[in-house]
C-alpha cells in the first residue's frame, strides 16, 4: 500500500516541485500552492544577520506561515540582541493560564484529593474516555488553526486540491518502504491517511507522531479523496506568550521521588545527610512523586534485593523517615507504579492502613495531582508512561528526562500512548490531560535528575535515593542519585543539592 500511495503521488509531486520558484530566503510557489516555511530556512534567516532564533520563534513563524513576519521581527529587535526569543514577535504579549484563588494561602490540593480517581465501570467508560480525550486536545488545536470533519472533507468533491485543516487522533503510524510516514487519522465522523513526505518541513515533526495522541493537519486532499497531503503538522502544545505565576510571599520547596525504602540500593546514610540538611533550613514544601517504598513482587527476583520483606514494615519505615524531618513543613506524597495502590493511572492515594505512622503534616495526594503551593501549581505525576514515549520517539533516551517532560507538554498529555507498559485506568474523563497550565512539572520513575524549561513551564525531574540495582545495569541506565532540587516560589529560580 505504501508503495501505491508514492507511486501515485509521483506526477503530482513533480508538478507541485516544477511550480516552485526560489526567492531569497525562502521557497515558495508562485500561484495556489500552500506556502510553508522550513525551519532550516528560517534559521538561516536570522543568521545571515547574525542573530540566533529560538525554536519557539520557528514554529511559531511556521504556524503564522507569513514570510514577512522575519522581517518584522528582526527590524524591532534591539542591537544587543543575541538570541531572539518570544518577546521579540510584534504583538506577542505575555499571559498566564487562568487566575488564581486561593483559599489556602499555603497549599491547596486542587486535583488529585483522596477518592478523586474513581473506577473503572466496564467498558462504555472507554468509549467516554476517547470521546473526551479527542474533544479537550481538539479544542486546543482549534483555537489556533480551525478544523473540519474528516467525513466532510472526504465526500465533498469541493474541497479536492483545496488546502484545509482537519484534527484527529492518530490510530495508527509507520514509515513507508521509501522513507515517508502515513499517519492513520479518526474523528467523530471517520478516519483517513495522511501523508507527511520526507522532502517537506512537516516531516521532522511527522517523526515524532505517537499512538492516540490529537493532531492538526494542515494540507491538501489527493483528487480522489483518498489521501491527504500534509504541509504542517499542529499540536495543543502550550501558547507561546504563556507566563509562570509566582509567588507574592517568600517561600521554598524541594523535589525529590524514588526513595524506594525497603530496597538494599536505598541509600540510607545519604538519607539521613538529607534529613539534617532539612532541619537546619528553613524550607516551606517537600514534594515526593512517588514509588516511596519498592514493593512486593513487582518484578521477578525481587525478594532477593529487599532489606524489608514486609509491605506494611517498608511503609512504617518511610513514615518514621518523615516523623524525622520538621514538623513546619508541608509534606505532600502521591504513589508510583512500586507502591501499593492499582499500577493503572490515574492512581489513588496510599490507603490508610499503611500510613499509620505518617506525620499529620504529610499531605497524601494521588497521581497525578495538581497542587497549588502559594499560587505556583505543581502537576506531580510519577512518570511512567515515559518508558514508552522513549520506546516511541527517535533519539529520546532516559538521560532525557527534560525533553520527554517537553513531550508532555506539547501533546498536553501525560500519558499519550494507550495500551502499552503504562495501564490507564479509562473513566468518563481523562484525568491525565494538562488542562490547567501548571508553572512546575514535578514527575520521576526514570530515576535519573533532569531540569527543562518550555514556555514557562518549568519540568523538574528529581532523580531518586536507589542506587543502582541489577536491572539498571543490565539495561546500561546510570541514575542520578542522593540529589535533590530546590524552587524558590518567588522566582522559580532552582537550586540542586547532591547529598552522595
Amino acid at each position: 500500500m505504501s508503495d501505491a500511495i508514492i507511486n501515485y503521488l509521483h506526477d503530482d509531486i513533480t508538478l507541485i516541485s516544477r511550480a516552485y520558484v526560489k526567492i531569497k530566503p525562502y521557497i515558495f510557489p508562485v500561484t495556489n500552492i500552500l506556502i510553508m516555511l522550513d525551519a532550516q530556512q528560517i534559521t538561516l534567516q536570522f543568521l545571515e544577520t547574525k542573530l540566533q532564533v529560538h525554536p519557539d520563534v520557528v514554529r511559531y513563524i511556521q504556524e503564522q506561515n507569513e514570510p514577512d513576519l522575519i522581517e518584522r521581527i528582526i527590524a524591532q529587535v534591539p542591537g544587543d540582541t543575541i538570541v531572539v526569543s518570544s518577546k521579540h514577535i510584534p504583538g506577542i504579549n505575555a499571559t498566564r493560564d487562568g487566575t488564581r484563588f486561593l483559599t489556602d494561602p499555603s497549599v491547596e490540593v486542587i486535583s488529585g484529593s483522596p477518592g478523586t480517581s474513581g473506577c473503572v465501570n466496564g467498558t462504555s467508560d472507554y468509549l467516554h474516555y476517547f470521546r473526551d480525550r479527542y474533544n479537550r486536545l481538539g479544542n486546543m488545536i482549534r483555537s489556533r488553526c480551525g478544523g473540519m470533519p474528516i467525513e466532510a472533507l472526504t465526500r465533498n468533491t469541493r474541497y479536492r486540491q483545496e488546502e484545509s485543516t482537519l484534527i484527529g487522533m492518530v490510530v495508527e503510524v509507520k514509515t513507508t518502504t521509501n522513507g515517508h510516514r502515513i499517519a492513520e487519522l479518526e474523528d467523530s465522523t471517520g478516519g483517513i491517511s495522511v501523508l507527511f513526505r520526507k522532502d517537506r518541513p512537516a516531516f521532522s515533526d511527522a517523526e515524532r507522531i505517537i499512538h492516540d495522541e490529537v493532531i492538526g493537519v494542515k494540507g491538501k486532499l489527493s483528487t480522489d479523496g483518498k489521501i491527504f497531503f500534509a504541509e504542517q503538522l499542529y499540536r495543543p502544545d502550550i501558547r507561546i506568550d504563556n507566563t509562570p505565576f509566582k509567588s507574592e510571599m517568600p517561600g521554598k520547596a524541594v523535589f525529590i521521588s524514588d526513595t524506594h525504602v525497603g530496597s538494599n540500593t536505598f541509600l540510607e546514610e545519604c538519607w539521613n545527610r538529607f534529613a539534617d540538611w532539612l532541619s537546619d533550613s528553613e524550607y516551606s514544601y517537600l514534594l515526593i512523586a512517588g514509588d516511596l517504598v519498592d514493593g512486593i513482587g513487582i518484578y521477578p527476583g525481587q525478594e532477593s534485593e529487599l532489606v524489608i520483606k514486609n509491605i506494611y514494615e517498608q511503609y512504617d519505615a518511610f513514615g518514621e523517615m518523615m516523623q524525622d524531618l520538621p514538623s513546619r513543613m508541608k509534606i505532600i506524597v502521591s504513589p508510583g507504579n512500586h507502591d501499593v495502590v492499582r499500577g493503572a493511572e490515574p492512581q489513588p492515594v496510599i490507603p490508610q492502613q499503611f500510613t499509620k505512622k505518617f506525620p499529620s503534616n504529610c499531605i497524601l495526594v494521588e497521581n497525578p495531582a495538581v497542587v497549588n503551593l502559594q499560587g505556583v501549581r505543581v502537576l506531580m505525576y510519577h512518570g511512567r508512561s515515559i518508558d514508552d514515549m522513549i520506546g516511541l520517539i527517535p533519539g529520546a533516551s532516559y538521560e532525557q528526562s527534560g525533553l520527554m517532560m517537553e513531550e508532555m507538554l506539547q501533546r498536553r498529555h501525560l500519558a499519550p500512548v494507550y495500551g502499552r507498559r503504562t495501564p490507564i485506568a479509562a473513566g468518563k474523563t481523562d484525568r491525565l490531560i494538562i488542562d490547567q497550565l501548571p508553572e512546575i512539572l514535578h514527575t520521576g520513575h526514570v530515576h535519573i535528575r533532569g531540569l527543562t524549561q518550555y514556555r514557562g513551564v518549568l519540568g523538574i525531574n528529581a532523580g531518586t535515593w536507589q542506587s543502582q540495582t541489577a536491572f539498571q545495569k543490565q539495561m546500561n541506565v546510570n541514575p542520578t542519585p542522593a540529589e535533590t532540587v530546590v524552587l524558590d516560589l518567588q522566582t522559580l529560580r532552582t537550586e540542586i543539592h547532591t547529598f552522595m
